[in-house]
């Protein structure tokens, strides 16, 4: 019975994905929808039904005070029949649909809804380019990734558990006090009017301060999880009580946001014991006249009394939903800061996969200055030939970093354009290039999982022989079959840690190489790919890289330079432009700005700094 509830929706069903969502709050979560109208629409009219059901015990409480005033045999005559079928219904009929009202609400509406939507979230949130992700915390976006869903899903719930529940009750209530006497009525709209406003008051209030309070606890995450993923340097600079400091600020500031929002439920609580005295005594005091006149029955008393009583009792709990169908409201709003955001690097209209024939690169008046006007790369035109090696040589910002991230159209040039094999990347798709171009970057993060997982990350599809060979070839095979995890997973099994924290800086490398080798792209870039690495592994490892670039287009940058002075061709990069290019042994010969920065090298290493003094 459960499985059948909970399958009638699939949170995964494809989708039109939009570069472009709704920026509203109602079609943003109007999107989310669409797979459970027909589930809403049952629930909704379950929920109204049961409503009606409570609304009409209650009026069958006040016959039965009327029915049972004769002789008990006359009654029991009259209407036992009718006792029978009314107490087979209470206990077969009136189960049965709230049994389905939950079933709906509680297995086939809540768990899918909030999958679906984190499960979109997370899909169009890795649809982001890399500078999208590197202008804010990481820490923030999965705490919206995270917080978002089972808001938007407790909106879901009050919906039908409480708000269309509440309204049919309400409905119900002014119907049966009609029937009974229509003055009724009066003191029941009155309160009605009173509780409408203040309700109003409080969730005008309560919305923007959710979600301040929402925001504070989104800084508070970002903040915390920093402090944890750079805990290395925290504990580098001894510097526990910055972060704590760095903390509490944000901490300080959630504590006053939650606050505030408590001031406003504790009026509203004081407010609403009020109006429901007024409730009780205007309705019971008016029945109870009304009886005294000899216009009501005992029964109508009974029922007007059962019919306030329950209200009162459930007037905390209507509020408490609407504000916190408002609260999750807020909640969900700072969740569409992150997750409604438009994708800012998408593929071309009609792009199509890279075709890749020979590997010819070509850039052609090429800028990219990070939206500063200057920095990065300037008006760059370079060719580079199928099969040919590039070493890349330049101070901090002259462009190489820029260059690199450009190929792999991790940003889109404010200028010119690049093409492989005559394709502009522009009008290919981002998975097709980035498929055909392995990289090794000196920043050698791991994916916090196994060693195998990392490895076959470059290449899914590889056998365990494939990744082993890779895997020597990296120098990395007999560290890894010494591994060991505090779960006691062993070798390739064994997991590295966050960004491969239990490796060393060397081990990373090495794993971060096997996983290029695994991928064997046909075009390769290089960000000082042996600069993690001892000197006798990374003699090693240099003959392996030569080994890979055979056949490959190559551009690696170097700071040690000796690792790319067998390159068939150098480009000294200085202010976003080429200043040299040419051979090792041309440009020695040359005595230019590449010569200089070999003459002061230390240990194979380009000292920035006095070369840049030199200038």
């Amino acid at each position: 019975m459960f499985r059948f509830f909970e399958n009638l929706v699939d949170p995964y069903v494809s989708y039109e994905e939009k570069d472009v969502p709704p920026n509203r709050l109602w079609p943003f979560l109007r999107d989310y929808c669409g797979p459970f109208w027909r589930v809403f629409f049952w629930t909704g009219l379950l929920s109204i039904v049961v409503a009606a059901i409570e609304i009409w015990l209650i009026y069958y409480m006040g016959r039965l005070v009327d029915i049972m005033g004769g002789d008990p045999q006359v009654v029991w005559q009259r209407y036992g029949l009718e006792l029978i079928l009314v107490g087979l219904f209470i206990l077969i009929l009136r189960p049965l649909l709230h049994g389905l009202d939950v079933l709906l609400l509680n297995n086939a509406i809540m768990p899918n809804f909030g999958t679906l939507i984190r499960w979109r979230s997370h899909k169009h949130v890795l649809r982001q380019s890399v500078s999208w992700f590197e202008n804010d915390f990481a820490g923030r976006i999965a705490n919206r990734i995270m917080q978002t869903p089972p808001a938007a899903g407790e909106v879901i719930f009050q919906v039908f558990d409480a708000i269309s529940f509440s309204i049919a009750y309400l409905v119900g209530c002014a119907v049966l006090l009609f029937a009974a006497d229509p003055r009724l009525l009066i003191p029941m709209l009155i309160w009605l009017v009173l509780y409408g406003l203040l309700t109003r008051w409080t969730v005008r209030n309560v919305g923007p301060a959710s979600q301040a309070a929402s925001d504070a606890r989104s800084a508070v995450t970002g903040r915390v999880v920093d402090s944890y993923s750079n805990i290395h340097s925290v504990k580098m600079f001894a510097n526990d009580n910055h972060e704590l400091d760095y903390a509490k600020e944000a901490i300080e500031k959630t504590r006053k946001t939650f606050q505030a929002e408590m001031r406003i439920f504790t009026v509203m609580d004081l407010l609403l014991f009020t109006l429901n005295g007024l409730l009780i005594v205007g309705v019971v005091g008016w029945a109870i006249l009304l009886w005294l006149q000899g216009l009501a029955s005992v029964g109508v008393v009974a029922a007007a009394t059962a019919l306030t009583l329950r209200l009162n009792a459930m007037t905390g709990w209507i509020m408490w939903a609407l504000t916190t169908f408002f609260r999750q409201l807020g909640v969900v709003a700072e969740g569409m800061q992150t997750i409604a955001q438009p994708i800012d690097l998408v593929d071309d209209k009609g792009a199509r996969a890279l075709t890749f024939s020979e590997g010819k690169i070509e850039l052609e008046d090429l800028s990219h200055h990070y939206g500063r006007g200057s920095g990065g790369l300037d008006r760059l035109n370079l060719t580079i030939e199928p099969g040919e090696k590039i070493g890349l040589v330049g101070r901090s910002g002259a462009g190489k970093s820029t260059l690199v991230k450009l190929l792999l159209r991790f940003y889109d040039p404010e200028t010119g354009e690049i093409r492989i094999d005559g394709q502009n990347i522009a009008q290919v798709t981002q998975d097709s290039l980035r498929r055909k171009i392995g990289m090794v970057q000196q920043d050698s993060s791991l994916l916090h999982r196994s060693v195998r997982e990392n490895l076959l990350y470059g290449r899914p599809d590889a056998t365990d022989a494939q990744m082993i060979a890779a895997a020597k070839k990296a120098e990395a095979h007999d560290f890894i079959l010494d591994l060991i995890d505090p779960q006691g997973r062993t070798g390739y099994d064994a997991h590295v840690g966050e960004r491969g924290v239990k490796l060393s800086g060397g081990q990373r490398q090495r794993v971060t190489l096997a996983r290029v080798i695994l991928k064997d792209a046909p075009i390769l870039l290089l960000d000082e790919a042996t600069s993690a690495l001892d000197s006798e592994v990374e003699a090693a490892i240099q003959r392996t890289l030569y080994g890979m670039m055979e056949g490959k287009t190559v551009i690696a940058i170097a700071h040690r330079l000796s690792t790319i002075a067998q390159m068939d061709r150098i480009l000294v990069l200085d202010g976003g432009h080429i200043v040299e290019e040419g051979t090792h042994a041309v440009l020695l010969e040359r005595g230019g700005l590449y010569a200089q920065f070999w003459a002061r090298q230390s240990g194979g290493f380009l000292n920035m700094d006095e070369a840049e003094a030199a200038e």
